[in-house]
Order: C-alpha cells, then sequence, then structure tokens
C-alpha cells in the first residue's frame, strides 16, 4: 500500500457532433467524484477539452446574457475519427465537428500539467452523450500519446449504456457502468496503490468541485445544481432510471449551501437545475431550498433545461419559483395528443397543463420565459400532430419547444427505434444522433420536421 496521496487527472473530453451549444452544460458526474478524490486526500487536476475561456482562445467566444454561449468548432474528416468503413450520413443537416479547444493547446496544456505537478497516475474521462464517442475516443488517444503508460478509465453515458462498444473503441483502460462512486476506492487502489475509504450508498453527495472547472477554465459562467438523483418515473424513451437506479434527494440546506458558495465564490449568477425530478416531493426538498434563497435575499437566477414534471406545478411551487428568481421554466409536456390510442407514455393529462400554465402565469413569468417540451422524431409519429401540438402551445400564450428524439440503447423504446431507423443504430452511437432524425422514414419528413422547428407563431 503506497502512502503518498496520488494524482489523478479527470477529462471532459471533446464533443463531435452536428451541432452543439454550451446549455448549461457542466460535468456534474465528474467533478463530484473530484470532490470525493479530494475529501479522501488524493491530488486532483482538470482538464477541459470544452473551454470556452482558454487562454490561447482569440478572438474570445460570445457569452449570452445568461451565461451559454458557443464552443469553439473545428470541421473533421468523417473517415479520420471513426472506425474504418463506417459509412458517412448522406444527407446531414451540417457537416461533423470537433467542438473545443484545439488539440495542440489540449497536449500543450498536458505536458505543463506533467511539469508542474507531475504525470497523473490514474486518468478518469467522461462523457455526455452516447453519440459523442469519437469525441471521447480521440481525447483518450491524445491522452496516451502524452501518458502511454498512466491508465484511463471511462465512466458517463457513453459508457454506461454502450458498454461493448466502448470497450472495442474507446481506447480506455476500463469502462464503469453506472453512478462511478461505488467503485472509486477501488480504482484508486488498483491502479495507485494508494487506499482511500469506499463512498457508502447513503453518504451525502458533496460540493461538485467547481473550482476547478473554474481555475481551468480562467472562468465560468453558470453552474449546476442538483436536488435529486434519479427519477421515480420511468419513459420508455429516457434512460435516467438505468443511469441512477436508485431515486434519492438531497437535503436542500446542502443544495442551498452549494449555491451560495458558487455565488459568494466563484460568482456565478445563472444556476441550471440538472435535476429529473425537481419537484417530486417538493414539500422536503424542493420549496424549503427555494425559501431559504428566498429569505437570503442573493439575485441569482435559475434555469431547468431538464424540464419540471407538469402535475407538480402548483400555485404554490409557482410562487416561490418565481420569488426565488427562476428566469427559465421547461415543462415536460411532450405531445397534446391525450387520446388512450396514443402510442407512448402520458405523464400529463389535459387538465393537469391547464392548471400548471394559470399557476405559473398567475406568479408573474411571462411567455418569453415558459416553453414546452415537445417530442418529435419519434417511430412511427405523424410531422401533424408535432405541427398541431405546437399551434395548441402557442395559443396557450408559451413557447413550444422541439426535443428531437434520441434512441437511447436499454430504453424500452430501443427494440421499435431499430426497427424504424433508417441506419444500423447498433452499428455506432454516432447514428443516433438527433441532428440526423435517425427515425423519420424518409427525407420529406425529415424537411417538415425542421421546418416546424423553424415556426414562429
Amino acid at each position: 500500500m503506497k502512502t503518498d496521496p496520488p494524482h489523478i487527472l479527470c477529462v471532459n473530453p471533446w464533443i463531435h457532433d452536428f451541432a452543439a451549444f454550451d446549455f448549461w452544460l457542466s460535468p456534474l458526474g465528474l467533478l463530484t467524484l473530484a470532490a470525493l478524490l479530494r475529501q479522501r486526500g488524493c491530488r486532483v487536476s482538470y482538464m477541459d477539452c470544452l473551454n470556452r475561456f482558454h487562454p490561447r482562445q482569440s478572438p474570445p467566444l460570445k457569452v449570452a446574457r445568461d451565461g451559454r454561449g458557443p464552443f469553439e468548432k473545428t470541421e473533421l474528416v468523417w473517415d479520420s475519427v471513426m472506425p474504418p468503413g463506417l459509412p458517412q450520413p448522406m444527407d446531414t443537416p451540417n457537416a461533423f465537428y470537433r467542438y473545443g479547444i484545439d488539440p495542440d493547446w489540449f497536449i500543450q496544456d498536458l505536458k505543463a500539467l506533467a511539469k508542474d505537478q507531475g504525470p497523473p497516475q490514474l486518468i478518469l474521462v467522461t462523457t455526455l452523450m452516447t453519440y459523442h464517442a469519437s469525441g471521447t475516443a480521440e481525447t483518450i488517444r491524445r491522452l496516451k500519446r502524452v501518458f502511454p503508460d498512466v491508465p484511463v478509465v471511462l465512466g458517463g453515458k457513453y459508457a454506461s449504456l454502450c458498454p461493448d462498444h466502448a470497450r472495442k473503441f474507446s481506447g480506455a483502460d476500463e469502462i464503469i457502468q453506472g453512478p462511478g462512486e461505488p467503485e472509486l476506492a477501488r480504482l484508486v487502489n488498483t491502479y495507485t496503490g494508494y487506499e482511500i475509504p469506499p463512498v457508502e450508498a447513503n453518504d451525502p453527495m458533496p460540493r461538485a468541485a467547481m473550482d476547478l472547472l473554474a481555475k481551468a477554465n480562467g472562468r465560468i459562467t453558470h453552474a449546476p445544481l442538483i436536488t435529486s438523483r434519479g427519477c421515480p418515473f420511468a419513459c420508455e424513451y429516457c434512460a435516467s432510471s438505468v443511469l441512477e437506479p436508485r431515486f434519492r434527494q438531497r437535503d436542500p440546506e446542502a443544495v442551498f449551501q452549494d449555491l451560495l458558495y458558487f455565488h459568494k465564490e466563484l460568482g456565478v449568477d445563472h444556476f441550471a437545475l440538472y435535476d429529473d425530478a425537481f419537484l417530486v416531493n417538493a414539500e422536503q426538498v424542493a420549496f424549503p431550498f427555494m425559501e431559504k434563497l428566498i429569505e437570503s435575499g442573493l439575485k441569482v437566477k435559475l434555469h431547468t433545461p431538464n424540464a419540471l414534471h407538469i402535475r407538480e406545478i402548483t400555485p404554490r411551487a409557482a410562487r416561490l419559483m418565481f420569488k426565488a428568481g427562476f428566469k427559465t421554466i421547461r415543462m415536460g409536456l411532450e405531445t397534446t395528443d391525450f387520446s388512450r390510442n396514443r402510442h407512448h407514455d402520458i405523464k400529463v393529462k389535459p387538465g393537469e397543463f391547464t392548471r400548471a400554465l394559470a399557476a405559473l402565469k398567475e406568479a408573474g413569468f411571462t411567455r418569453e420565459q415558459v416553453g414546452a417540451y415537445l417530442l418529435c422524431g419519434l417511430p412511427d409519429q405523424d410531422p401533424a400532430e408535432v405541427r398541431d401540438a405546437m399551434a395548441e402551445v402557442a395559443a396557450l400564450g408559451i413557447l413550444p419547444s422541439l426535443a428531437h428524439y434520441t434512441p437511447i440503447p436499454r430504453t424500452p423504446m430501443w427494440k421499435s427505434a431499430c426497427e424504424a431507423a433508417r441506419f444500423d443504430l447498433e452499428q455506432h452511437p454516432v447514428f443516433t444522433n438527433n441532428s440526423l432524425c435517425p427515425c423519420t422514414p424518409n427525407s420529406e419528413y425529415r424537411f417538415l420536421i425542421s421546418q416546424l422547428k423553424n415556426l414562429r407563431f
């Protein structure tokens, strides 16, 4: 057993995609593992291939008032980043890009890190989406050029949902499926010889190490908040219950202290709720958190990109969200087809949607602040259904927001998605990319979807 604390490098990889934007993105899982490692005495470094504020970035990238913004991008040659013989889709809406910093900057930063702090003994890499597999593989290839003998462990959505593909193509030495916390002590002991206490199932979630992100990136414009992990629902198109089998809620005081630290110490004003079920059991978690925030007098801005469960938006919930500083409300409507013969999950009844909307308007939210996600590109879906749903939502005075369906392995809808898809979805995760509308049958259908996306009501 080694007694010197190991140096562990955490890496947020490049995105390879047809389109990407910093929509309040932060590698929350990876930075939570970094916090746990530091609690247990390890030396932790962080590298962000998506760094929008890299010191070599010129001219500086734009930042919206809400903290979001574009990534630097470089067009890629498909065959240079994909497995040999993998066909490139011919009717893609955009070219294929690497989003993030210049690879030469990454290599230089890794060498500077090794010179300043010594080479790492273990590297942890995360993934955001399954279809970002090639960006993850490129990241690991370049890590191995600088640190050929350092073990790389890959986690995140791609590793969890496509483990066989990740083992074959990512270049990682080990793949972790599901939450990384239970594996942390074993990984550190196995690869560094240093023993750390295991993370127990009921241990409180630590504050994510956002200071590492701030230090690596020079500045941060937004931060994630999370009051719970997992989701008590099991929608047939969603992998939340696969990625987080247990639904766990946090102490609202701990959530408030996270926000307070990020705001006071790191200068963050915009916060994105990463919860899949923020308002579930609201009396125990969401309401006390918002009441603490209101009492504090802090002028921060909160956003809900992951959507709120509509039936939980009560008049009290709406009033508290408005007073606490919520600026972007997204509701998980999915469809306005509430008939019994519709094909997919029905989580919302017509009366629940109109009641939630009335509560939000009564609380003071405006049309520009409130939107409803509507799923499009589902197997066997009629575009007319999507068009009618958008018109119905717009007529109610809020923004219809199209969410393109992404086929996800290990979900109940995966089999029907594979049968409907015009690509072999199991050949490579890139073909599940929602930019490709993989489950739409023909170009006319995809054109209609693209036209709907551009409609202004």
